[in-house]
């Protein structure tokens, strides 16, 4: 019997391929390659058919589960060209496995792992050439489940769609790595020990705009969340992993069920043990960090995630008070994690732990 990791990829290549963009042009989100990977599943027969295919619309009928009670779940990684052609994945089996978790979490039935990862390099394969040449570019891969059931009532569906798009995007700061600023809230809440915090599902993205809105229009770029029991221990930054120093300490909040498992967060913990720093994964108040604010002790703090790698943070406001971190200036470790992150990505610094994978597909340089 065919194991689902040896169960063949079907392609069927477009009659209308689009113009790609120039590079320089490249922003998040806004443009979309020629070809989607999609794959079905229903109760009694399972995952099947995975197929890579013309890029198009979902068509649904409007009684479909998901858009009704929300049984859908995401995850994104990027594909790199380094300076020698060849097309680097970054951790994509540690994506594939979160992309199950999450689907634990939401009640939808796991993939083989093997397959998803599969599935990320059938559809860069297909459209290799959309990978952007300009470094700091990248090609965003958005995997995505959704439920397909066409019924009105709150459980789990018994038919499912998994599909993958991909975007070329520019570079995240196209003028360098910038520190941003950022507003801790405390009337707000992203999630709570049992809910959905550690799945990436359209749910908790949904529950951030109002209090996102909020800090903007207050002159921040994110914000800070704190737990949603005692409103005093940080949690994330927008929708980034947080992490600061504090005299020789970094610090970040550890993975109790309301914060999402990062991949980027992963690595820097990593690469941070590797280089002989104290890392401590512990419950950070944010009381702590404004009075190490105030006393000069917090060194660095910055957001960790796929799209920035690195987001430094120049100001953190809370309650009135603003504190200026590193003079507003992206710190040195910060530089030194991005730096070291990207020069991985794009194939120039050596990969100790092996996070990239290459991607057969025809090299171009």
């Amino acid at each position: 019997m065919t194991s689902q990791n040896e169960t063949p990829i079907s392609v069927t290549r477009t009659q209308r391929p689009g113009p790609r963009p120039d590079d320089a042009t490249l922003a998040f989100g806004k443009v979309f390659t020629d070809h989607m990977f999609l794959m079905d599943y229903e109760e009694g027969k399972g995952w099947h058919d995975p197929r890579v295919v013309p890029y198009e619309p979902l068509v649904m009928d409007p009684a479909t589960s998901v858009l009704h009670y929300g049984q859908a779940v995401f995850d994104g990684l990027k594909a790199f060209r380094g300076k020698d052609g060849q097309i680097r994945l970054f951790r994509a089996q540690r994506h594939a496995e979160r992309l199950n978790k999450s689907c634990r979490a939401l009640c939808i039935p796991e993939m083989d792992v093997d397959l998803i990862r599969r599935s990320f390099e059938a559809i860069v394969a297909a459209d290799h050439e959309w990978v952007p040449r300009t470094r700091g570019t990248s090609l965003y891969i958005r995997p995505t489940v959704i439920a397909r059931d066409v019924m009105l009532g709150v459980h789990p569906a018994h038919r499912y769609t998994y599909f993958v798009i991909c975007s070329p995007v520019g570079a995240y700061y196209k003028e360098g790595v910038k520190p941003v600023r950022i507003l801790a809230t405390d009337t707000h809440v992203r999630a709570v020990q049992g809910g959905l915090g550690e799945a990436k599902t359209a749910a908790n993205y949904a529950a951030s705009l109002s209090a996102q809105q909020e800090a903007e229009r207050a002159g921040y770029t994110q914000v800070l969340w704190l737990d949603g029991v005692e409103r005093k221990y940080i949690d994330e930054v927008g929708t980034m992993n947080i992490m600061m120093q504090i005299g020789e300490e970094v610090i970040t909040p550890p993975l109790a069920g309301t914060i999402l498992d990062g991949v980027t967060r992963n690595s820097i913990l990593q690469l941070l043990r590797d280089w002989g720093h104290t890392v401590s994964e512990r419950r950070v108040s944010i009381d702590e960090v404004m009075q190490a604010g105030r006393d000069g002790t917090l060194r660095e703090m910055w957001g960790t995630g796929t799209a920035a790698v690195v987001s430094p943070v120049g100001e953190l406001g809370y309650k009135g008070e603003k504190i200026s971190i590193g003079n507003g200036h992206t710190g040195i470790l910060t530089q030194k994690l991005y730096d070291s992150i990207v020069g991985i990505q794009y194939g120039e610094a050596a990969d100790p732990h092996g996070w990239t994978s290459v991607v057969k597909a025809p090299v171009t340089a």
